[in-house]
């Protein structure tokens, strides 16, 4: 029987070797270099949610002669899991050169389970190798921050993941137009696997056919831009009613779009509303009621602006 292909775009098109993996050319050689000495160091990538900080995880222990074991730490962060799954393998005999731990999301570790990891990553350092992934650097403890080679991935330009897009649809010979890429890529970027996502999503009988909604959800966007930019009294009543009338349920992109067009609506005041984005992106991550927190973004934003208001 043949190997079935993997129908889910995501997947069939990550790449397993630095070949057809798109980053910082500054990464690149440095992780071909790990490859070509079949040794690397404790790892730290960090980036927004869908910039490849799993895919080059694995594309590093995949590449070199290893005992691997995954573990997913946002399901498997308690010091039970530290202790009895992490410590039993690097503890253990290998026939290879080579242990390596990837511990993806590795930033929702108990501060206990990071001060376990930190005794392991010391205790075992001859044979095993610990490669952990993050949204959120800031969570881990600054000892075990220390011990870690850290690579902060940044999205490649918007062409760059416009082209990759085309070549996929082109390869599944999927009938598309170069707007409806714009469209993805403008409300999803950085967020490259929720675009690869979305190709899929929205192919119908070999067509790319976005609807109304995710056209609309740039208009949205640009509604409360446009009151940001000429604040009054009456701007966080407009911009909640924006809100409501778009039907929007994640505001994930939002941030993004904030950050990407702070010069034209920011009035001088870019370092403070930066630090308000980052904030309440933070905030998102813990929220149940994700409206009420980019609601409060916005008055943070124009209280920030307030001395600029006629």
């Amino acid at each position: 029987m043949s190997k079935r292909e993997n129908y889910i775009l995501n997947e069939k098109y990550r790449p397993d070797t630095l070949k057809g993996y798109i980053c910082n050319e500054d990464i690149r050689a440095k992780i071909q270099e790990y490859i070509d000495k079949q040794d690397i160091v404790h790892i730290g990538i960090f980036g927004s949610p869908g910039s490849g900080k799993t895919t080059l995880a694995k594309i590093i222990a995949n590449n070199i002669d290893c005992d691997l074991l995954y573990i997913n730490a946002t399901d498997e962060r308690s010091m039970d899991v530290m202790r009895e799954k992490v410590g039993s393998f690097a503890s253990s005999g290998t026939f290879k050169p080579l242990k390596i731990v990837i511990l993806d999301e590795a930033t929702h570790l108990l501060q206990a389970s990071q001060v376990i990891l930190l005794n392991m990553m010391e205790t075992y350092s001859a044979s095993t190798r610990f490669i952990l992934t993050g949204n959120y650097p800031e969570r881990l403890i600054d000892p075990l921050k220390s011990r870690l080679q850290e690579f902060e991935l940044t999205p490649p330009s918007k062409r760059i993941i416009a082209e990759h897009l085309d070549n996929i649809l082109n390869k599944e010979e999927i009938e598309h137009t170069i707007e409806d890429i714009g469209i993805i890529v403008n409300k999803l970027y950085p967020d490259f696997r929720r675009m690869i996502n979305s190709l899929q999503k929205y192919t119908l009988n070999g067509k790319l056919v976005l609807n109304e909604s995710l056209k609309s959800n740039i208009d949205f966007q640009n509604q409360i831009l446009d009151e940001l930019k000429k604040p009054s009294n009456k701007s966080i009543t407009i911009i909640r009613q924006i809100l409501a009338d778009s039907g929007i349920q994640d505001y994930t992109e939002m941030y993004r779009f904030l950050y990407d067009k702070l010069s034209e609506y920011s009035k001088g005041n870019d370092g403070a509303i930066i630090i308000k984005i980052e904030e309440y992106k933070y905030h998102s991550t813990t929220r149940l009621d994700q409206e009420i927190c980019i609601a409060a973004l916005f008055s943070s934003i124009l209280e920030v602006n307030k001395k600029q208001i006629i």
